[in-house]
């Protein structure tokens, strides 16, 4: 099995899960529950992002090497280009089913707000990122940090991977401070003059999420470079820092259940609140995401060569999920199929909001039948390979990043 093709079927895997998440029903859903994040502080968008780091790591380092800084720097802005038409290709697609639509206007109102396509401020503040809809802003973020990956791929692939590292490292410590509020603030004010609703509307602190991505750029473009063997970083002799992982996790368990059910004592969680702003992506999201991270690595690539059998077993079931074909294919096309799940989103909940509350077995139903329609773009993408048309001169199919 190829290293992209794993990294692919994660992709899948974390894009499953976003659309079963994302599905809003009144009542519920029971298929959200199953969910590793009701075991961690860790969820797809963080997976999603940190391999979509990765991968434009190994891509796009690739081209700078053989063809120079520039052709890389125009390789990855045309990539922002294409991003940018998909994330206001996909609103106006929204907005414009909210004026055909009877009654999506209301159902839809705390999604979109008071966004009309006749509001030139509104679509402006989109335009320009400062005003996210519901569900389209993971779009936004990739695309952001995109502007800046040419010159952090370039600082890796020429040693200063550590220079990197420190300034992400300083950007999140300014998310969890606060520092970005003195431009935030005066803009949102700004914005908002006039309205009953915020002005400005972001559902990631950018200077927080940043360290998941450019993490991701790093580990990609030094494999790339061939500047770190992950064999011996992961070696199965070596299970110290693996241990250390594993303590991480076992100890956020019992705490990420008490958050999600309401169990944690008031006078703790005044405290454990503060450390833990998902937005802001606060110290307990990123260690437990360093250690579920780490786990997950070391299962993957030591794990097959481990001397314990279960070991080797529980690596045998990772691979082979990761490896489904399903999850390889929107994985190949994650973004398309991102602006796709936005879609799928807004209409199940366009659907809910016009009928009686649905039963249990009806809302699951929907949803597989959303999990059913999701691949669409990425098979009509590949189309010309999945009818066995002659494959192309390189005999692969394109990666997306």
């Amino acid at each position: 099995m190829r290293r992209l093709d794993v990294i692919d079927g994660m992709r899948g895997y974390f894009l499953v899960f976003m659309l079963l998440n994302h599905l809003v029903f009144a009542g519920g859903l029971w298929l959200v529950e199953i969910n590793h994040r009701n075991l961690a502080f860790v969820e797809d968008a963080q997976g999603f992002v940190f391999l979509s780091g990765l991968l434009t790591g190994m891509v796009y380092s690739r081209k700078m090497l053989r063809d120079g800084y520039r052709v890389g720097q125009d390789r990855i802005y045309s990539r922002v280009a294409e991003l940018y038409r998909y994330a206001m290709g996909i609103i106006l697609v929204i907005l414009a089913l909210k004026l055909f639509l009877p009654g999506a206007a209301a159902i839809w109102t705390n999604w979109l707000g008071d966004t009309r396509l006749d509001d030139p401020l509104r679509l402006g503040a989109i335009a320009t990122f400062l005003f996210q809809p519901t569900f389209m802003d993971i779009l936004p973020q990739y695309i952001i940090y995109m502007l800046a990956a040419p010159v952090a791929i370039w600082l890796c692939i020429n040693g200063r991977w550590s220079t990197v590292a420190i300034a992400s490292l300083l950007l999140w410590m300014a998310a969890q401070l606060g520092l970005q509020r003195v431009l935030t603030v005066p803009l949102n004010e700004w914005l908002s003059a006039g309205r009953e609703e915020e002005g400005l509307r972001a559902s990631f602190n950018l200077l927080g999420w940043q360290i998941v991505f450019f993490s991701g750029i790093i580990a990609g473009s030094l494999t790339a470079v061939n500047k770190v063997e992950w064999s011996k970083v992961f070696d199965p002799r070596k299970t110290r820092v693996l241990k250390v992982a594993i303590a991480v996790c076992l100890f956020f368990l019992p705490l990420r259940v008490m958050t999600a059910h309401g169990l944690m004592p008031g006078i703790v969680l005044e405290k454990f609140g503060l450390m833990e702003v998902r937005s802001d992506f606060g110290p307990v999201y990123l260690m437990n995401f360093a250690a579920v991270g780490y786990m997950f690595a070391w299962t993957l690539i030591a794990g097959p060569k481990h001397a314990d059998e279960r070991v080797r077993r529980i690596a045998q079931i990772l691979t082979a999920v990761f490896s489904l074909r399903y999850l390889q294919l929107l994985g190949r096309h994650s973004l398309q199929i991102y602006v796709w799940h936005v879609l799928i989103v807004y209409l199940v909940f366009y659907v809910d909001g016009h009928t009686s509350e649905l039963s249990q077995l009806t809302k699951t139903g929907i949803a597989l039948g959303g999990l059913a329609v999701l691949s669409l773009p990425a098979v009509w993408r590949e189309r010309d390979r999945l009818i066995g048309e002659p494959p192309t001169a390189s005999g692969g199919v394109k990666v997306a990043t």
